[in-house]
């Protein structure tokens, strides 16, 4: 099928899922859920086929981004049903006015009606997408990567066995199956098919969607997440949330890839940060940190000299740069400068310190002793995710069900005219 042709039977299906009672979406995304475990097997043989071909091709990191598991396939499925237990946007009325005349305006959300979602090597957004798109009343274009096609097809396939099931077209969610660059372009100027275009992967993913998208798109994903760790700072913190940051799954966005470090604080911090980055982890046999070191970190601890690219690099990997700050001030400063406005964070144990941190820092989420990696939809009770926006405009943030809405005056009258 033509990417045209999928653009032309998803707006013929907006109608219908639109009108979607909450019952029969949640009936539905059970029924998704239920088809996704049915399908493991199928799902992890597609799977096998997509890891034997992206080997040598693309980083150890991004592999374990592209592998599935049975378990992951089950946590896939508890993410779907998760959102049946969150009430449905449509039709909220997110603001009632009374006019003197009579009328009656109401402020209503409503879907946006298709949603497109180009994204790159992580299967489990295809289920995700999908199932934040059908509970929000949205028909869902999915444009997998090559490297994960053959599993984003077979959990699709799952899936809209499950959608079918529940009465509803299967064309509310579809995968391109073009997988060159033209069909992304055929999604980026789809007006008048295309509601809302979001971007999920990295920078050249994203800036390719904004310099040449002229249907509406969110800015996504891209990650320079921050660490300070303040000259308040209690260590034993510091150092269990830059590790879980930096290691826990390096290549998502919101993993550390800066650390700074309170000059007055460095000499003592640093060298517990190298041991518990590299000299632990190499003793336990895991992968240890490449620590990339501005001139006064190298004073305290040996490291690869830090590059002036280092600080506005989303490394994906085991790598941190790290530098050497004044003040909480700097810190704020430093960050405006290399952050992507994702997810930064302080270690503090002053207050107001705390406070010129979270004040000054402008991103979508800003932490006071806690890692980054929580900026995730499924952590901030959300479900799962369509994506972190990094934009300020419609959504900021990870993007969940009242992000994939727009919103419809609806006014009633008795006869007025004006």
């Amino acid at each position: 099928m033509t990417t045209q042709d999928i653009l032309k039977r998803a707006k013929k299906a907006t109608r219908e899922l639109a009108a979607a009672t909450n019952q029969q979406k949640n009936r539905a995304l059970e029924l998704m859920a239920e088809c996704l475990i049915e399908d493991t097997d199928k799902i992890l043989t597609a799977n096998k086929a997509d890891m034997e071909a992206a080997k040598g091709v693309i980083s150890d990191v991004m592999l374990d981004r592209l592998a599935l598991s049975s378990a992951r396939i089950k946590g896939m499925a508890d993410g779907i049903l998760a959102l049946t237990a969150l009430p449905d946007p449509v039709g909220e009325v997110l603001a009632r006015v009374e006019r003197p005349n009579g009328l009656v305006i109401e402020k209503t959300a409503v879907p946006m009606g298709v949603v497109a979602i180009i994204y790159e090597s992580r299967p489990n957004v295809t289920s995700d997408a999908a199932a934040l798109a059908l509970k929000s009343g949205n028909v869902c274009i999915l444009r997998s990567g090559k490297e994960a096609w053959r599993s984003a097809k077979a959990v699709v396939d799952a899936l809209q066995r499950g959608v079918l099931s529940a009465g509803f077209s299967p064309d509310c969610v579809q995968l391109i199956e073009d997988t060159t660059r033209q069909s992304s372009t055929d999604l980026m100027t789809a007006n008048g098919y295309v509601d809302l275009l979001i971007p999920r992967g990295g920078a050249g993913l994203i800036n390719a969607c904004l310099e040449n998208a002229t249907v509406p798109c969110i800015q996504t994903g891209t990650g320079i997440c921050h660490i300070y760790v303040d000259e308040f700072a209690d260590f034993d913190k510091a150092l269990n949330i830059v590790e879980n940051a930096k290691t826990s799954r390096p290549s998502v966005c919101n993993a550390a890839e800066v650390c700074l470090v309170h000059r007055t604080i460095a000499p003592a911090f640093l060298p517990l940060l190298k041991k518990r980055l590299v000299d632990d982890r190499a003793a336990a046999g895991k992968q240890s940190v490449a620590l990339r070191l501005d001139e006064e970190a190298r004073k305290y601890i040996e490291g690869t000299p830090a590059k002036k690219k280092d600080f506005d690099t989303e490394f994906l990997d085991y790598i941190l740069a790290v530098g050497v700050v004044d003040s909480a001030e700097d810190a704020v400063t430093h960050i405006g400068r290399h952050s992507t406005g994702h997810s930064e964070a302080i270690v503090t144990e002053d207050k107001d310190n705390a406070k010129i941190f979270v004040q000054g820092v402008d991103s979508a989420a800003v932490y006071v002793n806690a890692s980054t990696r929580f900026t995730d939809g499924g952590e901030f009770g959300l479900g799962c995710e369509m994506g972190i926006s990094t934009q300020k405009l419609h959504a900021r943030g990870p993007m969940g069900l009242r992000e994939l809405c727009t919103y419809k005056y609806i006014v009633r009258g008795d006869g007025q005219i004006r």
